[in-house]
């Protein structure tokens, strides 16, 4: 054991379409990477193409899990079948639990033709996989940053060097969106037996594997980590700007089905049928 964890995948994302018809990059939930427990997927939109996303994701359910918008540039209009109704700015965040049941609706509109942001899904553990659905609207003046020598974090959820997230995951989450300057090298300290990866989405960094060797990681790119300690990256020369992602995992079944994510197959086949008698989001 060492006191350091250490690179052990770099995945490039793949094109993929959501939506109807909405071009996204996929970091996480891909062939070569499928999850990083309890993180099911890990969506990137970057476009100044409107024709490539402005149709959106109407509505469409959701079980099982939570689902967090990060917008970085543009406009996300949100609505549910609980009652919520909303507009995410430059960013804001918008935290969903689906827990048993939800049906929602996010379109986007421009700011000067730019989409930027991000979609992770977090599993959540069976005892809770049914709980009552929920919203976090989250304003980005509610997030905090921590500044630390060349660089800077927006802590979304958990905490970091004092500051603590507004957002209130189901399960322990630390979830940061970091500025690197050119050739900062930064240092955490992950919760002993979390699990995590780091999507670059500008710039590139460098990280060592278990051997001590070096490998950089351009965007859009994800870096996984394993071992246990504290964990190393360092800016390329036009920094970087990273998206943390860490999490208790839940080390149970994961059974996915579209939007539907449970622990056995009987479950998924429960929530679609649930969802074709209209029984999804009631009650």
């Amino acid at each position: 054991m060492t006191d350091s964890r250490y690179l052990t995948a770099i995945s490039p994302g793949m094109p993929a379409t959501d939506g109807a018809g909405v071009q996204l990059t996929r970091m996480v939930g891909t062939p070569q990477l499928d999850t990083v427990d309890p993180f099911l997927m890990l969506d990137r939109i970057d476009s100044d193409d409107p024709d490539s996303y402005i149709a959106g994701f109407p509505n469409h359910p959701h079980r099982g899990f939570e689902t967090v918008t990060i917008m970085l540039e543009g406009l996300m209009r949100h609505q549910d079948s609980v009652g919520n109704d909303g507009l995410l700015r430059p960013g804001d965040v918008q935290w969903m639990t689906a827990g048993r049941g939800i049906i929602h609706s996010e379109l986007p509109e421009m700011i000067d033709g730019r989409l930027k942001g991000f979609q992770l899904w977090v599993n959540l553990p069976a005892e809770k996989k049914m709980m009552a659905p929920g919203y976090q609207d989250i304003p980005a003046e509610k997030i905090s940053t921590a500044s630390f020598a060349g660089g800077s974090a927006r802590v979304i959820a958990g905490d970091f060097e004092g500051v603590h997230g507004p957002a209130q995951p189901q399960i322990p989450i630390r979830l940061m969106d970091v500025r690197l300057e050119a050739g900062t090298e930064w240092t955490v300290a992950p919760a002993d037996g979390n699990d995590l990866f780091m999507c670059v989405y500008e710039g590139r960094v460098r990280a060592p594997d278990s051997e001590g060797h070096l490998h950089e990681v351009p965007a859009p790119g994800v870096a996984v980590f394993g071992g246990d300690g504290t964990v190393t990256i360092t800016a390329g020369a036009e920094g970087a700007d990273v998206l943390y992602c860490e999490g208790e995992p839940i080390r149970e079944p994961v059974e996915k089905y579209g939007p539907f994510v449970m622990n056995t197959r009987d479950e998924l086949q429960q929530a679609v049928d649930d969802f074709n008698a209209g029984k999804l989001a009631v009650g």
